[in-house]
């Protein structure tokens, strides 16, 4: 098989939280050369149905996403869904289950943020971020930073929004996991040595982690991603070797909201992939 020379898995549109809606990621993947690339909105799958009907001859190879927001007593996931049926009733429903939970947050947020802060924004605001396919706390920031609360987004987490613990639903990693598989799709591991996003994870706990996700099903781990040093690739390429995962790579891309560039997955454009990540398009591809 000739596999493509440069890919991005992991890329986010204005359905989550990025700035680029899903057709000017499209352009922006057309225009960074991008061979074989992913959408993967937070809990969301809205942005692939516009992608597919967007798509022209001679585009990229596109294949569906989705990037689920997970928790348990262990700790916080992001579980990646590829290759998935969008019209599976299992992956519809996970999606509808993540977004109720994510509206019950927002709305515990809001309040929080009045009854702590005295913080109240415009009603006009407010219904335009309920408005949104997904609101979440990069959206919350962004008001703080608008309304003067706060000079940054990574102030206005700190500050406000990571003080509040939400001792609300949660979707489980087991649960994202069988969704996936059951709609025909690979669950991979995102961005493992980072855990949630804010956490560190190495070695021994790394492995535990990796170790009991594949118990439920897991099939790849994301060894490709902006900001991996070396010898974090080599960790997860080592377990990825040793579980029989699949690997993935993916830049994290949000546009505007975080600085990332398209592409950028720490994977040489045209080097010998290895065999994981081979296994990998072997399987998406064919």
């Amino acid at each position: 098989m000739k596999y493509p020379k440069k890919i991005d898995l992991h890329m986010h549109t204005t359905v989550s939280d990025g700035t680029d809606t899903p057709e000017e990621i499209l352009e922006q993947v057309r225009k960074a050369g991008i061979d074989l690339f992913a959408i993967t909105d937070h809990d969301a799958i809205k942005g692939c149905r516009i992608i597919r009907s967007a798509l022209r001859e001679g585009d990229p190879r596109f294949i569906t996403g989705v990037e689920f927001s997970c928790r348990d007593e262990e700790g916080q996931y992001h579980i990646l869904g590829y290759h998935y049926d969008p019209d599976a009733e299992s992956i519809r429903e996970l999606a509808q289950y993540s977004h109720n939970l994510r509206m019950k947050k927002i709305h515990m947020r809001l309040e929080h943020l009045e009854t702590e802060f005295g913080i109240a924004f415009p009603d006009e605001e407010v219904e335009r971020l309920l408005a949104l396919d997904n609101p979440g706390k990069p959206h919350l920031a962004l008001l703080l930073v608008k309304y003067g609360y706060a000079q940054t987004k990574e102030e206005a987490m700190e500050q406000y929004l990571n003080r509040l613990r939400i001792r609300a639903e949660f979707l489980k990693p087991e649960q994202a996991i069988s969704g996936i598989l059951a709609g025909g799709g690979i669950p991979v591991l995102a961005h493992p040595s980072y855990g949630n996003g804010d956490q560190l994870i190495l070695g021994n706990d790394l492995e535990i982690r990796i170790a009991r996700l594949t118990e439920f099903g897991l099939q790849g781990l994301e060894a490709f991603y902006s900001g991996f040093a070396p010898l974090q690739r080599k960790e997860l390429l080592y377990y990825a070797k040793q579980y029989g995962l699949f690997v993935s790579a993916g830049s994290d891309y949000h546009g505007a909201n975080k600085l990332v560039e398209l592409g950028d997955t720490g994977l040489n454009t045209g080097s010998y992939y290895p065999e994981d990540l081979r296994r990998f398009l072997d399987v998406i591809l064919e």
